[in-house]
């Protein structure tokens, strides 16, 4: 499983970036205003600091305006993915993006339908919103579940599966079992995979033992 940084906080992704444990990023137009730059240049410095995917969003509604936004955008960097919305011009962007060999990250999907014609479209990513399904009563890992089994099923869909809206730990492992291919995971969320009051413990005791040895690896 691929693990992408929701996030366009240079300081947090290029901290988190350290680890080695991060493909890619994704960014939405939420997290460029939260950043308060100008999304041109917090794009360009995030694909400096992550050779992998970085999902930049257009933000017009028809496709026209979509694809003159995602020229723009995918010119800034040769790992720029184009986000587009779930909906029927996002889609017809998705198809010409994605014949030009864009890849695309087809975003705020919330059911199995809306994902079979976003790899009929020709997506790279689909994003399956976890979260905000959870919220509104649904069970999000059927959903997960879901897709992926279809996409299985079907050699010529070539889309990947992007959990997204990942709240809490739990929600990463069922979209691990489901078989998600990636999870965007907000910083605070990748902190907490690292948790376990057990391991704290642990490594509390190692330490005062090492102590009493009055021994230096060094």
């Amino acid at each position: 499983m691929k693990f992408f940084l929701d996030s366009a906080d240079l300081k947090e992704i290029n901290t988190i970036a350290e680890t080695g444990l991060i493909d890619g990023v994704t960014t939405n137009p939420t997290l460029i205003a939260k950043s308060g730059q100008d999304i041109k240049s917090v794009i360009r410095s995030i694909c400096d600091i992550i050779k992998g995917p970085v999902s930049a969003e257009v933000t017009a509604t028809e496709t026209e305006q979509m694809l003159k936004e995602a020229d723009v955008l995918r010119n800034i960097a040769p790992n720029v993915v184009i986000k587009v919305p779930l909906t029927v011009d996002g889609l017809k962007t998705c198809q010409k993006l994605s014949a030009d060999g864009t890849p695309v990250n087809v975003t705020l999907c919330f059911s199995a339908p809306q994902a079979i014609l976003a790899a009929k479209a020709g997506a790279s990513y689909i994003s399956p919103f976890m979260g905000r399904l959870d919220d509104m009563g649904q069970d999000s890992v059927q959903l997960i579940e879901e897709i992926c089994h279809i996409y299985n099923i079907y050699a010529d869909f070539e889309t990947e599966v992007l959990a997204a809206s990942i709240r809490h730990p739990i929600h990463l492992l069922d979209a691990a079992k489901a078989g998600a291919d990636v999870a965007t995971l907000p910083a605070k969320v990748f902190y907490q995979l690292y948790q376990h009051p057990l391991t704290d413990k642990g490594l509390d005791l190692f330490i005062e033992d090492w102590k009493k040895t009055g021994q230096s690896i060094l």
